[in-house]
C-alpha cells in the first residue's frame, strides 16, 4: 500500500542501530528517530532528531551521528542522574521550563561534545559540521524572533551563537536592546560553562541564569532541544548506563537457617531445589531462575575449578525399571523451552512476534480458468521461446567450452612451448561435460493487498511465464501470494496466508498452472515476514542457486507496522542475502514512478531491484530479469 510521507533510509536507519547498540554497549537499546535525541530509559531506545531530515545529505549524516555520539558516548556515562534529576525538579518549578531545559541541554551537550572530542579525536570534523549547520540555523531563527517579538526565543539564539562562536565577541546588529543587555548580564556565567566538568556544574550554571531572568522575560515559544533523558520514575543509579544494565534485586531479603550444614545428597533430583521445593509439581526442571525466594548458601550457577583427580569420563552400572511415579519422559526440558522461545521470540523478527502463518492450498481448477491459462500462456509464447533459446545457448557453451592449463587430459597442440621452459608444464585441456539442468531453486512471492486491485491480471500473467519457463529449463520453483488478514488482526495475534498456487515439489508437473489464475487482491501486506517465511522454506533446498523474487507494488502496510515496516523489510532481506539467498523485488506501477517510490525500493532492496513503469512491460521486464539471473548461474 502506498503513504504519502517520508521514506525512511533503511540503510542508513540500521547502520545507525549499530552504532547505538555498539558505542553505548547495551545490546538491546533501540533507534529511532523523535523530535529531538534523547534515550528513552522505559522503552530501552535512543534517538536521533527530525531536525535533520531535509538537510543535505553531508549535514543530515553528520547531524544523526553526532546525535547518537552524544547520548551513547556522552549521556550514558558522563551526566549524573541525580543531578539531572535535581534539574528537572528545577525545571518543573521555574515559570519559564521551556527555556530553562533548552538552555541546560544546550550547555550539557556542549560539555559531552567537548569530552567526545577529546577521547576521539576522528569526530571532530563530523562535529564542526554540525556546528557549522546549527549557526546557519540559529542566525534565521534569530531574524525570525526580533521579527515576531519573541524576545526569550531571542535571547537564547543569541546564547547559542555565543558559546559556539570562533571570536571572542559576536554581534547582533539587529536584536533588541534589552537582549544585549540580558546578555552582557549572562555571559560571564555562560562562559563558566567552558570549565565545568560535570552535570553539577552545568546545573547550577543553568539556574543561577534562569534564576536571573525568570523575573522579567515570559517562556520561550519554541521548542530547540529537548532533555536527554526521558524517564519518569526514579533513578536507582548514578550512570545512565548502570540505569539500563541494572537487575532488581529478589522481592524479599530472609533468609533460611540451615540445620545441617553438611549435609549432602548423592541422588540427583532434576525437579529439586532446597529453596523452591513443590512436592504437587508435575514437571520437569533441569534449570529455573528464582526472582523471589529466601535466600541460602546454596551454590547455583557457580562452577568448580578442575583438580588432579578429575576423570574425563565416568560410566556407572544399574538396570531400568517402570516408575511408580510421575513419568517425565514425554516432557521437554525447561532450558530446551527457553532456547525454543528466545528463537521464536527473533526468528521473523521483533515486529512479527504476534505474527502467525496460514498456508491456503489451490483449489482444482475449473475449465474456465484452463482455457484462459492457455490463452495466457499463448501471450507470452513468443517472450518464453526467446528467454529459453538465450538459456539453451548458454548452456550447450558451458558445455562446449574447454578447461585447459591442465596437468592431464588432452594434448593442446597450441600450447607446446612450456614443455620446454616449464619445469611442471600445463599444456592439457579438457571439455566439459556437465549435465544441462540449472542448479537453482526460485520462488515468487506476491503482494495481495487491496492496492494490488489494478494490477492482479498483468501479475498473473507474468507468473505464467515465470511458471512456464522455469517448468522448461527443468528448475524447481513455488509462486505464493500473500496478504494479512486486517480485520482478524489486534494486538494478540496477526494471521498471515500464504496462497500457494505453485508449489515448489510439483513445479514441474506438466498440468501445474493454471492454479496461478486463483491469486486475488486481499487485505494488508506484512513484507518483511513474508520473505522470512520464504527465505527459511528456500534454505531447505540444496541448490547451489537460491532466488527469492518479491513482486510489490508500494510500501508494506499492515496491524501495527506501518512506522516499522521499511525498516523490518530491509532487514529481512539483508538477513535473508547473508544466508546466500538472492533477492529482488520487483516494484509494479500502472503510472509514472515518483522519486519516493523509487528511493523506497532502494531503501528496502538496494541495487537489487527492478522498478517496472506500465504494467504492460511486466512479462519483458520479468523476461529480462529472468534472462540475467540464469545466465549468472550457468556461468
Amino acid at each position: 500500500m502506498k503513504f504519502d510521507k517520508t521514506i525512511v533510509d533503511a540503510k542508513l536507519f540500521t547502520e545507525l542501530q549499530d552504532l547505538a547498540s555498539v558505542l553505548s554497549k547495551v545490546p538491546d537499546l533501540e533507534f529511532d528517530y523523535q523530535f529531538g535525541h534523547y534515550i528513552n530509559l522505559k522503552d530501552r531506545k535512543i534517538s536521533a532528531s527530525h531536525f535533520w531530515d531535509y538537510y543535505e545529505e553531508n549535514e543530515r549524516l553528520s547531524g544523526y551521528k553526532t546525535d547518537v555520539w552524544l547520548r551513547a558516548l556522552g549521556t550514558m556515562t558522563q551526566t549524573n542522574l541525580k543531578d539531572f534529576k535535581d534539574m528537572q525538579i528545577f525545571i518543573d518549578e521555574t515559570p519559564i521550563p521551556n527555556f530553562a531545559s533548552e538552555l541546560f541541554t544546550l550547555l550539557e551537550d556542549l560539555r559531552l561534545e567537548e569530552y567526545i572530542r577529546n577521547k576521539r579525536r576522528g569526530t571532530i570534523q563530523t562535529f564542526q559540521t554540525r556546528s557549522r549547520a546549527y549557526r546557519r540555523y540559529f542566525n534565521t531563527q534569530l531574524q525570525t524572533n526580533v521579527t515576531r517579538n519573541y524576545p526569550t526565543d531571542e535571547l537564547f539564539c543569541m546564547i547559542y551563537l555565543t558559546l559556539t562562536s570562533d571570536q571572542p565577541f559576536e554581534s547582533f546588529p539587529n536584536a533588541n536592546e534589552r537582549q544585549h543587555e540580558t546578555l552582557e548580564k549572562i555571559r560571564p556565567l555562560l562562559f563558566e560553562s567552558f570549565e565545568a566538568t560535570s552535570t553539577r556544574d552545568i546545573a547550577t550554571i543553568t539556574m543561577k541564569i534562569v534564576s536571573m531572568i525568570q523575573e522579567n522575560y515570559e517562556d520561550a515559544v519554541n521548542k530547540y532541544f529537548v532533555l536527554p533523558i526521558k524517564h519518569e520514575a526514579s533513578y536507582q543509579n548514578d550512570l545512565l548506563f548502570d540505569e539500563l544494565m541494572r537487575t532488581d534485586e529478589l522481592s524479599n531479603v530472609d533468609a533460611e537457617e540451615l540445620e545441617d550444614q553438611d549435609e549432602t545428597i548423592d541422588e540427583k533430583f532434576s525437579t529439586w531445589h532446597r529453596e523452591n521445593e513443590n512436592s504437587d509439581r508435575q514437571q520437569s526442571f533441569l534449570r529455573y531462575e528464582l526472582e523471589q525466594g529466601t535466600k541460602t548458601n546454596i551454590l547455583g550457577d557457580g562452577t568448580r575449578e578442575t583438580e588432579d583427580g578429575d576423570q574425563a569420563m565416568a560410566s556407572v552400572q544399574g538396570f531400568s525399571a517402570e516408575s511408580q511415579e510421575y513419568d517425565y519422559s514425554d516432557l521437554e526440558n525447561l532450558d530446551e523451552k527457553k532456547q525454543q522461545k528466545a528463537g521464536e521470540t527473533g526468528r521473523y523478527g521483533k515486529d512479527n512476534l504476534k505474527a502467525t502463518k496460514h498456508d491456503v492450498d489451490p483449489s482444482s481448477p475449473s475449465l474456465q480458468d484452463q482455457q484462459l491459462y492457455k490463452d495466457i500462456v499463448r501471450d507470452v509464447q513468443f517472450e518464453k521461446l526467446k528467454l529459453k533459446r538465450t538459456i539453451d545457448q548458454a548452456l550447450e557453451h558451458k558445455q562446449n567450452a574447454a578447461r585447459d592449463h591442465l596437468i592431464s587430459g588432452r594434448l593442446s597442440k597450441k600450447q607446446l612451448l612450456p614443455l620446454i621452459l616449464d619445469e611442471e608444464p600445463r599444456v592439457f585441456y579438457k571439455k566439459d561435460h556437465e549435465s544441462k539442468d540449472i542448479d537453482a531453486v526460485f520462488t515468487l512471492l506476491i503482494d495481495c493487498s487491496a492496492s494490488m486491485m489494478n494490477k492482479m491480471n498483468e501479475t498473473k500473467k507474468a507468473a505464467v511465464l515465470f511458471h512456464e519457463v522455469l517448468k522448461d529449463l527443468n528448475i524447481p520453483h513455488a509462486v505464493i501470494g500473500f496478504w494479512e488478514d486486517g480485520f482478524e488482526s489486534d494486538d494478540q495475534e496477526q494471521p498471515n496466508y500464504f496462497h500457494r498456487v505453485i508449489q515448489s515439489e510439483h513445479s514441474l508437473d506438466p498440468k501445474t498452472g493454471p492454479e496461478i489464475l486463483q491469486l486475488e487482491p486481499q487485505e494488508d501486506n506484512r513484507d518483511g515476514y513474508s520473505i522470512r517465511i520464504a527465505a527459511e522454506e528456500l534454505m531447505q533446498h540444496q541448490a547451489e542457486h537460491q532466488i527469492l523474487l518479491v513482486f510489490s507494488d508500494g510500501e508494506p502496510s499492515a496491524y501495527n507496522y506501518s512506522e516499522n515496516g521499511i525498516i523490518d523489510t530491509h532487514d529481512a532481506v539483508l538477513n535473508a542475502r547473508k544466508r546466500g539467498l538472492d533477492v529482488i523485488g520487483v516494484f509494479l506501477s500502472d503510472e509514472s514512478i515518483s522519486e519516493q517510490e523509487a528511493l523506497l525500493m532502494k531503501n528496502i532492496y538496494g541495487r537489487e531491484h527492478l522498478l517496472v513503469q506500465g504494467l504492460e512491460e511486466l512479462p519483458d521486464a520479468l523476461a529480462f530479469l529472468l534472462r540475467k539471473i540464469l545466465i549468472s548461474a550457468i556461468h
